[in-house]
């Protein structure tokens, strides 16, 4: 029970970093040690479970899934996105900086924990370090499309972002909002649109089904060169995190208050903020808290 209870609580760290534009909710699986139970476990759902479901009974086929794990873990998932959505989307707005340093903190702490699982740095796992970091920087200097609200795309947005949300590194959030359905995301969880989650939710099963698969092979039968990229995209997604911006223009969210829309980066020097020893606080938090994480994640599990 308390193994499941943590995984639940993985599960709710997971789903709060998916909300937030910028972060992985991948990045939370891989450093607390079930990133590949994770992929493992979704690659088992095929026809082939449907095939066993008939013929080896429900308890078998239930233990073949690890059904207990994902119930748990995407228990976690949803409820943390269903009531911090509204949470964030006012801290995003009123807040920002306070919800990146935390964040900052998170990633910058990964980074050094993700570096030490590649068991061999060479000319090739250096490279792909160095492609996932470029990579990772560039999908976080796009500039962000306008709301989008067509059924269609909605549905492909969703098998979009969920195969980044389940990299470490790559925000699914923040494509999202490079594709203009973020904050109609956030909007409707807010509002309970059952529809246009519906159609998200049935992308992201598709998206999340189709490219698990890939990722499971590549850690399998490359998984240093896997796990340097991945680096890569842990420190490309430092820039979309960075605490200290700049609002460059604005938009009206759905209350017709004018919020950031494109932002860039600027020195934290010379700045006179009130908030800037929290800035400097959370972003020490987070590092503590990947730290305190990796303690308490079996080695078996980091493996």
């Amino acid at each position: 029970m308390i193994k499941h209870v943590l995984v639940f609580l993985k599960g709710l760290a997971m789903g709060a970093a998916d909300v937030v534009p910028g972060v992985s909710g991948g990045t939370i699986a891989f450093i607390t040690g079930i990133y590949d139970q994770l992929l493992s476990s979704i690659n088992s759902l095929n026809l082939k479970t449907l095939k066993m479901l008939r013929t080896d009974g429900l308890k078998a086929t239930w233990q073949h899934v690890n059904g207990t794990f994902l119930v748990a873990l995407f228990a976690g998932i949803a409820v943390s996105i269903f009531s911090l959505a509204r949470v964030f989307k006012h801290l995003l707005e009123h807040h920002p900086h306070l919800v990146w340093a935390f964040f900052f903190g998170l990633v910058l702490g990964s980074i050094y924990l993700v570096s030490r699982m590649v068991g061999k740095w060479n000319v090739a796992t250096v490279a792909g370090a160095i492609v996932g970091t470029l990579i990772s920087y560039y999908l976080t200097i796009i500039q962000p499309g306008g709301e989008a609200t067509e059924s269609w795309f909605i549905f492909l947005s969703g098998a979009i972002a969920v195969c980044a949300m389940i990299l470490p590194g790559v925000s699914g959030s923040f494509l999202l909002l490079i594709l203009g359905v973020y904050y109609p995301m956030l909007d409707a969880v807010s509002n309970m649109d059952l529809v246009f989650i519906a159609l998200l939710g049935s992308g992201a099963v598709i998206g999340i089904l189709s490219f698990s698969r890939f990722l499971k092979y590549v850690l399998d039968n490359y998984y240093d060169m896997t796990v340097a990229i991945l680096l890569g995209f842990l420190i490309g997604s430092l820039n979309k995190l960075w605490p200290w911006k700049e609002t460059i223009s604005t938009r009206l969210n759905s209350h017709g208050v004018e919020v950031p829309f494109i932002q860039e980066n600027i020195s934290p020097v010379g700045i006179e903020n009130p908030e800037t020893g929290w800035v400097t606080l959370l972003v020490l938090s987070g590092i503590v808290i990947i730290v305190v994480l990796s303690r308490f994640t079996p080695d078996e599990e980091k493996s």
